[in-house]
């Protein structure tokens, strides 16, 4: 394996413990002081957060200057949530919140019907987005500095401040930049594209500053239309830009599978998948012995396992090795390229670790009665593209 490219999988390596964000002690239990983060703290827990960072100065003199900044992340509600949407979004956050940030998730309901996600039927694209947040609820996520925020209703309400900014970043823009922004859709520059979905990245774009967020902590197949926000701020003399904070996209389960994809099930593992279906889809993952680059499950391992639990543990015979603790990845690394740890053990302690994230999702899903319900509608509903 070439240097460049083991050093990509262990680069802004985001296994820090969160664990403790993610417990609530008991409300009886004597809460000692909250002690506040140094600067140097706060600019390292938000920047973990991204695989990349447009600018990093700027990022430290944002942190340095406002005790509450802005992130904004958005999303359409377009079907069943899997775990990158689920548990690195909510690892994210709770660093994010930690750090003293105020982060606003817009539920792009609006987008959805535009993209036309769920046929673009903006009641099931509303029952969708209900079950977003029912999800992040019962992950653990600290909703304590998060607002979720319907587009169709916050654009709306304010109307004369929304399209004048829409339309004035359209009219600075040429077709052919906006069309460079499709990948944001899920869409290609050379796919044929509804007027709908031109207006969209301009759209996307006048949310950043209609949010008046700070920071822009979305996925890296977004940060086109961050960077259109970047150049706008150019055009119209804006000092502050905002900073693009830009997390990193889980692989699909398969091999050569670059992202996951909410109409292909096993490409993903889904937030309410049930402990059995967890087990096969990790069992059928591409996993090739001693093989790093394009490795799905080692994705998993360090994007999500590390994070939460800090550490990621294999149960294995004696004759085999017997049991491990690793506590971070470049060790795991180490032994899976020599052969020293086999995907026959790595699988079955990935999908251990998962299921123990899942299963407070499984049990809200199963005891609350309005999140059963809404679980029913989208499982029903058909994904479109």
């Amino acid at each position: 394996m070439a240097e460049a490219q083991k050093e990509q999988i262990l680069a802004d390596d985001p296994s820090h413990d969160v664990g403790s964000l993610l417990l609530d002690p008991s409300p009886s239990d004597p809460q000692p002081a909250a002690v506040p983060l140094a600067l140097e703290e706060r600019f390292a827990l938000v920047r973990s957060v991204g695989e990349e960072c447009i600018q990093e100065e700027e990022l430290m003199n944002l942190l340095a200057k406002k005790p509450v900044p802005v992130c904004y992340d958005g999303f359409e509600p377009s079907g069943r949530m899997h775990i990158a949407q689920g548990v690195m979004k909510t690892i994210n956050v709770n660093k994010l919140t930690s750090a003293g940030c105020t982060v606003k998730i817009w539920i792009a309901d609006w987008f959805a019907q535009l993209n036309n996600k769920m046929g673009g039927d903006l009641k099931k694209i509303h029952t969708v987005g209900r079950y977003l947040i029912e999800i992040w609820k019962a992950v653990g996520m600290n909703l304590d500095k998060v607002e979720f925020l319907w587009s169709s209703e916050e654009i709306n309400s304010r109307a004369h401040e929304y399209w004048p900014l829409v339309m004035d970043i359209a009219r600075r823009n040429t077709l052919h930049r906006i069309i460079r922004c499709s990948q944001i859709m899920g869409r290609s520059e050379k796919d044929e594209l509804t007027a709908a979905q031109i207006l969209y990245p301009c759209m996307q774009c006048a949310d950043i500053f209609f949010l008046k967020a700070d920071i822009c902590q979305l996925g890296m197949d977004q940060r086109k239309v961050n960077v259109l926000a970047r150049e706008y701020c150019d055009d119209i003399k804006k000092k502050n830009k905002p900073i693009i904070l830009s997390h990193h996209m889980l692989p699909g389960l398969q091999e050569g599978q670059e992202k996951m994809s909410k109409s292909d099930p096993s490409s993903s593992i889904y937030m309410e998948d049930e402990e059995g279906e967890v087990n096969v889809k990790i069992k059928k993952a591409y996993c090739p012995p001693k093989v790093v680059e394009g490795n799905p499950c080692l994705e998993y391992i360090k994007y999500i396992v590390f994070p939460w639990f800090g550490h990621f543990e294999v149960v294995r015979k004696e004759e085999n090795g017997g049991n491990k603790t690793y506590n971070n990845m470049e060790e795991l690394i180490l032994d899976y390229e020599s052969g020293v740890l086999h995907p026959a053990d790595l699988k079955p302690a990935l999908s251990k670790a998962l299921n123990l994230i899942l299963q407070p999702v499984r049990d809200h899903f199963k005891n609350n009665s309005v999140a059963k319900d809404l679980l029913k509608s989208v499982k029903a509903y058909r994904v479109t593209r």
